[in-house]
């Protein structure tokens, strides 16, 4: 009788894994990014502050943002997946505890622009593993598993924060990463392939130069819009010169032999209309996570925690659709459900805005969970129909453009809600800028809901078996 020596598992045996090990570093990011804004008081008590001071530090972590993640795949391909996946993950977790013992409000700054660079790789560089390690006939959910982290975190983040803030300390915000961060590490040592890209380019410093003012400026200048003191015109100047920098660094690489950012992955349809068209939506729909809240708490008087409380409503239903997003996608296709999901969401924007007070809670916890499910279901849609016909070897260039455009777009939609807002209250006779009435919030909704509307027509000129190869509407022609 012969014995047989047990094989150890390889890396490739845990190919699986990859989305939930991916999933949870984007949930510390997003979850890190949306809860901070609940903690500015309680932290800036801690450093003898004023509230506005710290938007430097919100500020600091979204510029390092704009300048790292356009060489996310060009170092990711020189150094190895696995090794930069690592060391931004080590990165993002050792900032985060500078975070937590910070003093003082430089040494926060500090330790943000690290956090920022941590996350600028993390995100990016964990999106391609799994897009490069997954089978085409997976992806659909695979890529439902990383992205359900981006969808939840703006909703579910506010209630945390505010909870860890009230009976706590807003320090344990940024140390409760830590056990995560330490978990992910040893998963990505057992289970992540060290991918590689086929050809060593070098590095487009040009590109990076423009492609990360051009971010910085977008996503300064959406701070900016965010923050009630502030000069609206500033920030528009800000973010029209950040389009014009972006439309230079877009025509640069066009030209370029080796660009950063791979622009020729806008020739394939499918890719460009999650971009484009996509970018429109998801300006729109990001316009709601920074308009509800303030609906909630100055237009119908509730405290921060009970407007918390509202939005878990939504949450309920991006996490809620997680669960069915695959078997539509595949019964009913991508174009057809993106027509109707956007437009259904582009409704239920608009009907935000007629909340009021005397409206049942009932009534208004079904709008607000209908707005959660068709954004969950376009984010994953989107995320999913982007490497429908991506080729193995343009997965990295169209990793980075996506998520810079990703990144932009995040900030756009908080901009475009707070413009929105300021542009409703002056048309309404409103001079202070600070006290909006339910007018005001009815204008600004009704504008996030038409630009969501307008893009509809994007995606009624896609194939009808548009994302075929990762199994859109297969249900329906096996039937």
């Amino acid at each position: 009788m012969t014995s047989t020596t047990p094989t150890p598992p390889t890396r490739s045996s845990f190919i699986g894994w990859l989305p939930y090990i991916v999933a949870a570093t984007f949930f510390m990011e997003y979850l890190d990014t949306t809860v901070i804004a609940t903690a500015l008081p309680q932290m800036a008590h801690s450093f003898g502050i004023g509230p506005n001071s710290l938007s430097l530090g919100v500020t600091a972590y979204m510029l390092a943002l704009a300048i790292f993640i356009p060489a996310s795949g060009w170092v990711a391909d020189r150094c190895g997946s696995r090794t930069v996946f690592f060391g931004a993950v080590l990165t993002f977790t050792i900032a985060s505890v500078l975070c937590g013992i910070a003093q003082n409000l430089p040494e926060f700054v500090a330790a943000r622009v690290l956090q920022g660079m941590g996350g600028a790789m993390m995100v990016p560089v964990g999106r391609m593993i799994v897009v490069r390690s997954t089978e085409k006939s997976r992806l659909m959910q695979a890529i439902s598993t990383i992205t359900w982290p981006a969808i939840a975190a703006p909703v579910v983040g506010p209630p945390v924060g505010g909870f860890i803030t009230t009976y706590a300390s807003w320090r344990w915000i940024f140390l409760l990463n830590v056990p995560f961060g330490i978990a992910v590490l040893v998963a990505i040592m057992a289970m992540v392939p060290n991918l590689r890209g086929e050809q060593r380019r070098p590095l487009d410093v040009l590109g990076l130069v423009l492609s990360g003012a051009a971010l910085t400026a977008i996503l300064y200048g959406a701070e900016l819009a965010s923050q009630p003191g502030e000069n609206p015109w500033r920030a528009a100047a800000l973010v029209v010169a950040g389009v014009l920098i972006g439309a230079m660094a877009f025509f640069h690489a066009k030209r370029h032999t080796h660009p950063l950012i791979d622009v020729s992955t806008l020739k394939i349809p499918t890719f460009s209309v999650t971009v484009v068209t996509g970018s429109v939506t998801r300006v729109g729909i990001g316009a709601a996570p920074y308009l509800m809240p303030l609906l909630f708490q100055i237009g119908f008087g509730l405290s921060a925690f009970k407007s918390g409380l509202l939005l878990l409503a939504s949450a309920l239903g991006n996490l809620g659709m997680k669960a069915l997003t695959t078997r539509i996608l595949e019964r009913w296709g991508f174009r057809l459900v993106s027509v109707v999901d956007v437009t259904i969401a582009g409704l239920s924007m608009i009907a935000c805005g007629l909340l009021t007070p005397g409206v049942p809670l009932a009534i208004v916890l079904i709008v607000v969970f209908i707005y959660g499910v068709t954004r969950s279901m376009q984010f994953s849609t989107l995320a999913t129909l982007a490497y429908a016909d991506v080729a193995q070897p343009q997965m990295s260039a169209a990793s980075t453009l996506w998520s810079a455009a990703s990144q932009m777009t995040n900030g756009l939609g908080i901009a475009f809600g707070a413009l929105a807002l300021r542009m409703a209250a002056s048309y309404n006779g409103e001079t202070t800028g600070h006290a909006f009435s339910l007018d005001d919030f009815r204008l600004a909704f009704l504008g996030a809901g038409l630009l969501t509307l307008l893009s509809v027509w994007g995606y009624a000129q896609m194939a009808r078996d548009a994302g075929r190869n990762v199994g859109g509407g297969s249900r329906r022609q096996r039937a």
